[in-house]
């Protein structure tokens, strides 16, 4: 599985490269801290409360990275110190923005959208160091993904099951909604919601910058 597979190759890293700070997650997604904990990366987590609106004319690429940014930046005033992460991820299909589904009726309408297409996964990464030597990273991954037809029970099936709930997309690719995925074209863990070869590549740029 390519799940597994990556992990291995995290973990086998030399100890000099793989030297971990240790991270302040801006989020409460507990898939984030599962990927974190599954590299072993330390972290602490704490929850960004902002608003999410898209504003008008705003790209995926500048939405994601936007919010991303402004997560870490929210949990950042409370700290003198330390290496923050914020994270965002979107949907889109059709040149249309899928977030969370308000309700199991959106969900509905996301999977009939996504139904036998191929969507792209963004998400952005900001890593803001604070303290005296501050330092600002910001970037995003995009991943490609094709859903296989979905019939009208399967999509009953899907949604009743909860898992769309909370998850941009309305679908959990580590989970049920794994039945109906064809094929995948980029990182797995961007699409599970933290391109955690990208937060690594960026928290080596910093340390290199210090």
């Amino acid at each position: 599985m390519k799940y597994d597979r990556e992990i291995v190759l995290l973990n086998q890293m030399d100890n000099k490269n793989a030297a971990l700070e240790k991270l302040i997650l801006a989020s409460g997604s507990q898939r984030r801290m599962e990927i974190l904990r599954a590299v072993g990366w330390p972290f602490a987590a704490v929850a960004a409360d902002i608003d999410e609106s898209v504003r008008e004319g705003e790209d995926a690429v500048s939405y994601v990275k936007r919010l991303a940014l402004t997560k870490a930046q929210t949990v950042a005033v409370n700290f003198t110190e330390g290496l923050i992460l914020g994270a965002d991820t979107t949907v889109v299909v059709e040149g249309e923005m899928l977030g969370q589904p308000l309700d199991d009726d959106y969900a509905r309408r996301m999977l009939k959208l996504l139904s036998g297409k191929w969507h792209e996964v963004l998400t952005g990464v900001a890593l803001l160091r604070a303290g005296e030597h501050a330092q600002v990273l910001v970037d995003h991954e995009t991943t490609r993904v094709r859903f296989a037809e979905m019939s009208t029970e399967e999509i009953d099936w899907y949604v009743s099951s909860g898992e769309p709930r909370g998850k941009a997309g309305g679908y959990g690719i580590q989970g049920h909604a794994a039945l109906f995925v064809e094929e995948i074209a980029g990182d797995y863990f961007n699409i599970v919601g933290l391109p955690v070869r990208l937060v690594y590549d960026l928290s080596r740029r910093m340390s290199d910058e210090l």
